[in-house]
Order: structure tokens, then sequence, then C-alpha cells
């Protein structure tokens, strides 16, 4: 039993519950849920993500300090990647993820003391853990006076600031700060403690202005070719000397310089087989993250990526003219860092002609050997969308690539419930594979980003959206641009004119889209994946082509998307996919759950993926949570559904049945159901009501939908229609909407009439 450091109260630990939040703690553990919730703890700023930052809890442990639980904007936080930070741990997690909150004190000093919490217990954290820190290299001029921590490279700074032309020490000594090659402590401190060197009879060592130990008198003497003590034995080479004293020693000016050894040249894939050794390999800079201390750089080749410390100075970017995208030839010992393999880098040369280009071609081809899956797998056996195979498996070659090459994956798809079971269905695919390539760790929830549209099409203000964010994280993290999937939406006019802004900055994209391409829709991705250039005779939906890429990335995820295909149709699904969904658990009334759940979510805060919520509703099997969503959908859309037939206004033309809604005057702006799924619900009941051909119109103040018994081609209808009122326009492709200036409202309704009346057969 010890009392309180702050109030003198019995206490089992170092302070009373009443006065623990009063107190700032140094996590010593290796496990997150040796963390205690509700405590301060000391921390380093790991790095930004779009929802908060991560947090480095003593050496092994990172939490997520979430963008809500911040006093300020994300945007406007001023810490920078190896700041040293105060946070509150709010709770563990069963998988280990720590939820973390934030500490109005952002000090030590601003706290009444600090602890060491330990699997051991607390103790108090004094000066003794002080001096510990700083021959950690967190001294005064180590990396922890910018908010570091020490890297275990600092034995590389002198070849680095002369390009590599000092010797290196060997793998096996102790580098700066008292680190052996494999990443623990020496034995004893190098630097000495002036009693202890007294008694020994040697001289402490001190520290010129650069932050080098200078040489003991001793080692001095030796230097300059006095004979030592006989008592002493002559240290095998200068490195040894080095080592041994903690002091840099230079050969005599007479003896031969010892050849530099010439570095293995070994594959990324292989550098667990020379922890230790100096490597030789070559591959492309994929990420440059600047810590507190080193530069570290991601190098990938065709087997593997690896990451390379390097340091000039702590928190100063080394080689800063490598820049993501270069192809290198690096030089560096491999190394153990708390369980991960680091090569500390020695040499760093960008490669340039045909050097570079040899090198990146080999590299891609490594790597597209590797990912590309043998076969595409569907949704169902003989599924109607087994004409797109080849499409498929491009598609899942660039998914797989981008996991591979760590870049992320974004997802572009309509805010409908056909656009989130087709991008839920890849984005499952998407982790799975990120997964097993992990070993089944859990991969970076950002890994695969699912973004939907608030537009029913890509346009300038998605494109423009994306690519700000795309170079916010290249500039702030260090990311390299991602892979851009379109589904559902991307084979209009307007995508294509979007995307020639990505084109700028080479943006890779690939497209899967069920709508009727227009003429120019080539320009939009590679692959491009639509039923209508392989002839298929079946209507698909979007969630049969993102169930197909999501089982082709990752097969092993086949079985959890077989109901998927089903979901995106609002009428009966083909039969094939009915059956499998029924197989897999499904019956058509769980489906229209399922359907209707998705509907009415995607509706509110369109914007966002609402990820677990859309997993809970479509995979989890949460058909209670599914069955009271959809209810609410079906009270909303039958009591819109009745205003609007009590206030439209239905006329024949030319043998066509034409029912007419003020979009403005009979719905809700804001709340739902959306003016799309209202048209479609009210055009089935029109169409059960009469015969021959049946277009229901919602016409609003500067648009107008068109919902037919036969096919039309809204690009069609809009040339016609502007004939005599010339601003009306076809916006989204030949399956979207029609746009016009809101004073020629009446007219472009009867303009459009027409138009469709002569284009339909009654």
């Amino acid at each position: 039993m010890g009392s309180c450091i702050i109030c003198g109260t019995a206490t089992e630990g170092e302070v009373c519950d009443v006065h623990e939040q009063d107190v700032g703690f140094v996590f010593e553990g290796s496990s997150p849920h040796e963390l205690t919730p509700n405590r301060f703890y000391r921390g380093t700023v790991d790095g930004y993500a779009d929802f908060g930052v991560f947090v480095d809890i003593g050496d092994a442990v990172t939490g997520l300090l979430h963008q809500s639980e911040l006093d300020r904007r994300l945007e406007s936080l001023e810490w920078e990647p190896g700041d040293e930070v105060f946070v509150q741990v709010d709770g563990i997690r069963d998988n280990g993820n720590v939820d973390l909150t934030w500490s109005i004190r952002q000090s030590g000093d601003e706290f009444r003391g600090l602890l060491i919490d330990s699997p051991e217990g607390q103790r108090r954290y004094d000066d003794g853990d002080r001096a510990d820190e700083d021959s950690d290299g967190e001294g005064s001029d180590g990396p922890a006076a910018t908010g570091g921590e020490p890297s275990g490279n600092e034995h590389v700074r002198q070849r680095q600031s002369d390009g590599g032309r000092t010797a290196r020490q060997s793998s096996g000594s102790a580098g700066a700060g008292g680190q052996t090659g494999d990443g623990e402590r020496d034995s004893e401190d190098e630097r000495g403690d002036p009693e202890d060197a007294s008694d020994r009879g040697a001289v402490t060592d001190t520290e010129d202005d650069t932050g080098t130990p200078a040489q003991s008198t001793e080692s001095a003497t030796a230097a300059a070719g006095e004979t030592a003590p006989a008592t002493a034995e002559p240290a095998d080479s200068p490195e040894e000397t080095s080592a041994t004293d903690g002091a840099e020693t230079s050969a005599p000016a007479d003896a031969p310089e010892e050849p530099e050894p010439e570095p293995a040249t070994v594959s990324v894939a292989s550098l667990e087989d020379h922890v230790g050794d100096l490597v030789r390999f070559e591959g492309e800079v994929t990420g440059v993250h600047q810590t507190g201390g080193p530069t570290i750089f991601e190098v990938r080749d065709g087997s593997a990526t690896a990451e390379c410390a390097a340091f000039d100075g702590a928190g100063v970017r080394a080689y800063p003219e490598v820049e993501v995208g270069d192809v290198v030839r690096l030089d560096g010992t491999v190394e153990r860092r708390r369980g991960e393999l680091q090569v500390e880098t020695e040499t760093l040369l960008v490669l340039t002609g045909e050097e570079r280009e040899s090198v990146a071609a080999a590299i891609d081809d490594a790597i597209e050997d590797a990912v590309r899956p043998d076969t595409a797998h569907f949704a169902a056996d003989d599924d109607p969308a087994e004409p797109l195979a080849d499409g498929i498996v491009a598609a899942a070659t660039a998914v797989r690539r981008a996991l591979a090459e760590e870049r992320p994956v974004v997802i572009r798809h309509p805010a409908t419930a056909d656009g989130h079971a087709a991008g839920a269905a890849i984005e499952r695919g998407g982790f799975a594979r990120a997964r097993s390539e992990a070993d089944g760790a859990e991969p970076d929830y950002h890994a695969i980003h699912r973004r939907p549209l608030d537009d029913p099409y890509y346009g300038m203000d998605a494109a423009t959206s994306d690519l700000t964010r795309m170079l916010q994280d290249r500039e702030r993290h260090g990311e390299q641009f991602p892979l851009l999937v379109l589904v559902g939406t991307g084979t209009s006019q307007e995508a294509a004119e979007a995307v020639e802004l990505l084109d700028v900055y080479d943006v890779e994209r690939i497209v899967l889209d069920t709508a009727e391409p227009d003429d120019d829709a080539d320009a939009v991705g590679d692959p491009i994946v639509t039923p209508h250039d392989a002839g298929i005779d079946v209507e698909l939906s979007d969630a049969a082509l993102g169930a197909a890429l999501g089982a082709t990335v990752a097969p092993p995820v086949r079985e959890e998307l077989a109901h998927v295909p089903a979901v995106g149709y609002w009428e009966e699904p083909p039969a094939v996919y009915a059956e499998t969904a029924k197989a897999a658990g499904y019956d058509p009334e769980t489906l229209q759950d399922v359907r209707e759940a998705l509907a009415l979510e995607a509706h509110y805060q369109s914007y966002n993926d609402k990820r677990e919520l859309v997993a809970d509703v479509l995979f989890e099997g949460a058909t209670a949570l599914a069955g009271h969503v959809a209810e609410q959908f079906r009270e909303k859309l039958e009591t819109e559904v009745q205003t609007a037939r009590d206030n439209l206004v239905v006329r024949d033309t030319d043998g066509v049945r034409f029912a007419v809604l003020d979009t403005d005057a009979f719905t809700h702006r804001f709340d739902f159901p959306p003016t799309a799924i209202l048209l479609d619900a009210l055009h089935r009941s029109e169409r059960e009501e009469a015969e021959g051909a049946v277009v229901t119109i919602g016409a609003g103040e500067e648009e107008l939908y068109v919902r037919s018994t036969e096919p039309v081609d809204v690009r069609e209808i809009a040339a016609i229609a502007s004939e005599s009122v010339p601003g009306v326009d076809a916006v989204g492709g030949r399956d979207g909407h029609l746009e016009y200036l809101p004073g020629d409202r009446d007219d472009a309704i009867e303009a459009v009439v027409g138009a469709l009346a002569g284009t339909i057969e009654a």
C-alpha cells in the first residue's frame, strides 16, 4: 500500500482514483489492452487521416484521435508527425483498436506529475527516466527535441551529408545513441558517468557543437601515435575503437584505407534473410513521410515494399530531391525496429534515362504477373454478366495492383440502393484482398475509400473534389494518387469532360456502368465494363457488376456477395439472381427489406459512405435492422405517392398517356423520398392502370425527369425539344434527365412532351 503523490491518501498505486486524471502517464507496455481507459498518456503524432489523427502511445501501440473528439477543426490542428502530445484513452476495443479523446493539457508541465505505466505497475517518472530517454537519442539534441523518436539511423548522418563517402560502421557495432545493430541498447552507457570514468582512470567524453561525442584522453593519445598502457589491448579497427570508447577515432594517416564492403543485390521480399547486412535494391518510391527524426521512404520493387529510413538531422528532410514516383537505387543496412524490418539508408540515387526505364518496366511486369487473377468470378453460376469476364479481370487486376502498391482505391457511386450495393461489394472484396496480403492483419481503414456522389453522375464537381483530396493527401501524407473506380456512373459525356482534369495528373480510372454509354465514354477509364458492348440482352444491375468485381478481386468473398446482384432490382430480378439469393438465405421479402433500407439510408447524408451501417444491412444478416428501416421507407413513400397521384396532370398525346407532376409543388425538397424514387414508384402505379405506352414526367423549376414504358434516349429528346426551346439540354447520359432555364419551364415541358410523343410508338 502506497500513498497518492498529490494528496497523500493511501492507495494501491502512485495516485488515488480522485487525482488519476491530474497526472500524465508514460506508457511502457507492448499491448493496447495494457492501457487504462480515462488516463492521460504522452504520445507522438504518427500521421493524419481524413477523419482524425493517429497517435503512437509508447513504442508499440497506436490510437486514433477522431476529428469529432477535437476542440477545433482538423484542418486547423498544427500538430506535425513526430510532435509530442498528450491524449486521453477513451476505450480499447476487442480487436485492439484504441479510441482517443482530446486532452486540454498538452505539456507534461501542465500536469501535477508524470507516472510510468508499465505491465509491472506504476512508478514515478524521475530524472533517471529522463536520462534513459536522453541516452536513447531523445535528449535536447535528439529527435525528441522536435517531438520525434530515436530512429537507430543516426550513425549514417555523416554518410548522407557527404554523399556516402564516410566509412560505415559494421552492422554489429553500436550506432549513435548507444544502439546496437539489432535495435537493442548496449549493456553500459558509452558516454560514461564522470565519477565512474574517474574510477577507471579515464577522462569523460564531452560533446562538440555538432552533438558528436569528443574523443577521450586515451583514444586521443592513441590517435596521436603515443604508446598506450601495456594493459590495454589495441582495437582491431577504427570502427571497433569507436564502438568501444563511444567516440569516433580516425585511423593513422599512414594506415591503408580499408575498401568499403560491396552491398549484396537483393529483392525487397528477401530482406528478412538479410537482417544486419548491407544490401542494394532498385525500386520505385511510393511514399515519403517526414517524422520528427528520420525521413521514411517507401520503396517498392516487383516483389514487395520496404520502409527505408534516412537521417540528416532530427526532422530534416533527407534527400529532398527524391519524390514519389522516382525510380531509385538504394544501399542500406537491414535492421529490425519494433519487430518490423527497416532499411537504414546509406545512399539513395535517382535513376534516369534508359536505366530508369529498364527498372520501371521490370517492376511493372512483375507486379502485373503477380496480381492478375486467373479468371473472373461471378455471384451466380451461369451469371448473365459472364460475357464481361475479360473486362472484369482487367478491372480486378487494376484494383489488386493498387492494393499491392499501397495506393488508395477510391470508389465513386451514386447514392442509391443499387449504387451502395455495387460499391460495398467492391469494397468488401478489396478489404478481403488487402487482409490476405497482410497475412490476416487488418488493413488500413483508408486503404479503400467509398464516396457516394451528390449527383447521379460523375461531373466536374466530383472530379474537382477528388483531385483536391488527392493533392492534399500527397502534400500532407506523401500518398500516391489513388485508383479511381467509377461504378454505376462514368459513361456519360459529363464524366468525359470531368476526367480531363484528372488526366493532367495521370490519375488511373476504371469504369463499371450498366447505363447506355455516350459516344465519348471511352476517354473516362480503362477498362470500361458495360453490358452494351457485349451484346447482353438481360438487364443487369450495377450491383451485379460490383459483385463480380468484388468476387474476382477476392474469390473467398464470393459466397458473401451471392445476394448482392438481386438487391439492385426494384422489380423482379433475373431468375438466376433470385435463385442464387434465395439459396444464400435471402427470399424476395428479405431482398425487398434490404433494398428499401439501403435506399432510405442512402438518402440521408448522401455524401457519407456509412460503411458500418451499410455492411450491417447488406452483409451481416441484420434482418431486424433492415426490416425496421424498410418499414420507415414504406410509410414515407406511400404518403408521398398518394399526394403525388392526387396532383397529377394526365393527358393523351398521339396515343401516349402522359402523367405530369409538378415536383416543386408536390414533393419534399430535402426529406425522403427523393424525386427519382418517387417517380419510379409513381410510374409503376400509373403503368398498372393504363394500356399502351405510358410516360411519367416529374418537372421542377429547372429540371425534368422521364420514366417511360418504352425505351427513351434523353439526349435525342433534348435535341428535338431544343429546336423550339433552345435552353433544353440533357444531363447524365442517355438515361439521364433534362435541364432548362427556370423561365422556360412551361415551354420546355410542352416541347419535351411533343418530342416524346413523336418518338414513342403508341
